[in-house]
């Protein structure tokens, strides 16, 4: 599990998303570059930028979750031209959260303290050592304070998404069915190969009488292979290919995931037969089928429970949605929006 991600979703505190969808969707090398001193002023940092029914959300907050939007869309650069647009995006998430934050503690919640610790130590147990911890936290500006805040928040919304939102959430049969039928390419396996192969590599640019000199090694292993000799044996002892440690074992692929020559060669086998000698720009190599598994469509009844469980999380996030929507809209809501005019 990414728990640098998940930590860095808990910052922004949306956490209706973490609980339908993967909190590790990142690589871990996508974390967020730190908030540097210089960038804004500590006073500016603490101005507001909204006010949610009376409370504040500060220029920090919105600087921290614009970093936190940016690392979760890697090699993405934000055109000037739609500067303001994801600034206001990145605010009314914040809005958002603290909108179903306020909601969530209008609700009893008898193990707050609990579920909080619980996750505080779950977060901060994940990641590989104190060092690691304490740099993501200076990341994005924190200290386990903060943190410990944004947990409890996170555990608060949770618990209201839970009991006010996906509880009332179903999945009929009816609709299972109409997305399986109307989705076939999401539930059909292509047909898959599993085949070993020698190879004596030789670089596409190397000389005429350095391929043929692999060319003939090539030959001279499949007369040995053709008169009984062992294939992972002589893959072992020969391949220039890594699989060579498996015994020239490279798994199961599908078309398309290989060169053409060696794609054609291969499919064309038997399961047990062995091919000739194909030229690739690799150089020259022996296939061995060992299995072939035939193209299949998975069942409804086999794909019913994940398929409810997408519809399912489809359904909460547009409830989630309705809902903020309805609060924002209510008259005794009161949002005020305090971006500088550059910003709006």
């Amino acid at each position: 599990m990414n728990h640098s991600n998940l930590l860095l979703k808990l910052v922004i505190a949306l956490s209706m998303l973490a609980l339908l969808v993967s909190a590790c969707s990142i690589g871990t090398s996508n974390v967020t570059p730190p908030l540097q001193p210089s960038e804004f002023s500590s006073p500016e940092l603490k101005k507001a930028v909204a006010r949610v029914n009376g409370t504040e959300i500060t220029f920090g907050e919105l600087k921290r979750a614009e970093k936190i939007l940016k690392a979760n869309q890697p090699g993405v650069e934000i055109p000037a031209n739609l500067r303001q647009e994801f600034v206001k995006q990145a605010l009314n998430q914040l809005i958002s959260s603290e909108l179903l934050f306020q909601a969530g503690q209008k609700i009893e919640f008898k193990d707050l303290d609990k579920q909080t610790a619980e996750r505080f130590e779950k977060i901060k147990g994940g990641f590989a050592d104190a060092n690691a911890y304490a740099k993501e936290l200076q990341n994005i500006g924190m200290d386990e304070k903060m943190l410990r805040d944004y947990t409890r928040r996170d555990v608060i919304i949770a618990n209201f998404v839970n009991n006010n939102i996906a509880s009332k959430v179903t999945v009929s049969e009816a609709e299972i069915k109409t997305f399986y039928d109307q989705n076939p390419t999401n539930f059909t396996k292509p047909e898959r190969l599993r085949a070993s192969h020698i190879l004596i590599g030789v670089d596409g640019k190397a000389a005429v009488e350095d391929k043929n000199k692999a060319r003939e090694k090539a030959e001279k292993l499949h007369k040995e292979l053709a008169g009984g000799a062992d294939f992972v044996t002589l893959a072992k002892e020969n391949s220039t290919c890594p699989s060579s440690k498996q015994g020239g074992d490279l798994g199961y692929f599908t078309k398309g995931k290989m060169v053409p020559q060696f794609e054609q060669a291969a499919f064309a086998l038997e399961v047990g037969k062995m091919s000739g000698v194909v030229e690739t720009q690799f150089g020259f190599h022996i296939i061995k089928l060992t299995d072939r598994i035939q193209a299949e469509t998975v069942t409804l009844a086999a794909a019913s429970k994940n398929i409810a469980e997408y519809l399912k999380a489809q359904k909460i996030n547009t409830a989630i949605g309705d809902f903020v929507g309805e609060v924002r809209r209510n008259s005794n809501t009161k949002i005020d929006i305090l971006l500088p005019e550059s910003y709006k």
